[in-house]
């Protein structure tokens, strides 16, 4: 039996898999709502099948003593421009938003951070193209979301193969459009994430020329207010929150395959897009500390997009972060989870 692409509209990005789109899109808070009770609110900025989804699947949104209240966004760059503007405390996204947000000199600041493999991280061509290896993308037109770790993945690889972004057309598309445009034949390839990299495989309308995995961090993100974090109740309740996102984590990895039953429900993906999209990505993740090679890893994010004009000065990452909640967690480095099925 043949296999369809679900519509775009239904495949948003997964919160803890945090490789979160750029563009401008604004909160839809219509799906939001209140865990938890207690006078103190803890205000979180969240996406669909995102951290609110495995929390409540992981158990972890039990004896709250102080309340979650949810705002449900499209991507990462708009979720920090809440957090900027203190009406998000707290909310995840991937390696690339927290650099536009420091160049664009928001106030955020990171608090917390996970390490996985970057093998949906993905350039794709359709499958019967005849590009077979990424130095053959000179001169080739490629769909990416501008701002998203995607266009940082895009840079990296395409230096691997000796190649500037200048070398290639580059169309500045958000997911949806990119899509269309993938499976229209109007580009020769995109450059995008799980679980888009996921749909586009299973349905079998395209393969991957080449991934992320050692070419970008693989690092994904927890970004806070300083303002919340001045408030010595809100502060608490960010770590206990974050302890929580952490052994949900871990429940994740023990249990993929009840995990992507639950996120299949909550986006609408097919669940076995769901699944390999769990073992490809999310569940590989590993929370671990935000320390000195996170952060000169992000500057090197961070330089990248100030040489190509994309940030307009220099920005110094170090003073975007907050090491408070590290505890015993190990080192950014730290080699990500691997399924010996996937």
């Amino acid at each position: 039996m043949r296999r369809h692409l679900v519509p775009a509209a239904l495949l948003l990005p997964l919160t803890l898999l945090l490789a979160a789109c750029g563009g401008n899109s604004a909160a839809d808070t219509a799906g939001a709502g209140t865990d938890g009770k207690g006078s103190l609110t803890l205000n979180v900025g969240d996406q669909k099948g995102g951290s609110e989804a495995v929390l409540r699947a992981a158990g972890e949104l039990k004896n709250l003593d102080y309340k979650i209240k949810w705002s449900t966004f499209t991507s990462g760059p708009p979720l920090l421009e809440a957090v900027n503007a203190k009406a998000v405390d707290i909310g995840g996204v991937g390696n690339t938003p927290p650099v536009f947000a420091a160049g664009a000199g928001s106030k955020v600041s990171v608090v917390a951070a996970w390490h996985g493999t970057s093998k949906g991280e993905a350039i794709l061509v359709p499958k019967n193209s005849s590009l077979r290896k990424p130095e053959e993308l000179k001169g080739r037109s490629i769909a990416v979301a501008q701002g998203s770790s995607a266009h940082f993945q895009l840079i990296a690889s395409l230096k691997e193969a000796g190649l500037k972004l200048s070398d290639v057309k580059v169309k500045y598309l958000q997911p949806a459009d990119a899509l269309a445009a993938f499976t229209g034949g109007k580009v020769d390839a995109w450059a995008v994430w799980d679980p888009y990299t996921s749909q586009v495989l299973n349905a079998g309308q395209g393969r991957i020329l080449t991934d992320g995995d050692g070419v970008v961090n693989g690092l994904s993100f927890q970004v806070a207010a300083p303002s919340a974090l001045k408030d010595t109740k809100k502060a608490a309740a960010v770590k206990d929150y974050l302890e929580r996102l952490r052994r949900a984590q871990d429940w994740v990895y023990r249990h993929p395959d009840a995990w992507a039953k639950v996120w299949a429900k909550d986006t609408g993906l097919p669940y076995e897009v769901a699944l390999a999209s769990v073992k490809r990505t999310n569940a590989s993740r590993i929370a671990v500390a935000v320390d000195k090679p996170l952060i000169a890893s992000e500057q090197q994010i961070a330089d990248t997009f100030t040489e190509l004009k994309l940030i307009p000065g220099k920005v110094d990452f170090a003073a975007f972060v907050d090491t408070r909640f590290n505890g015993g967690l190990p080192p950014s480095t730290t080699t990500p989870r691997v399924y010996k099925d996937s």
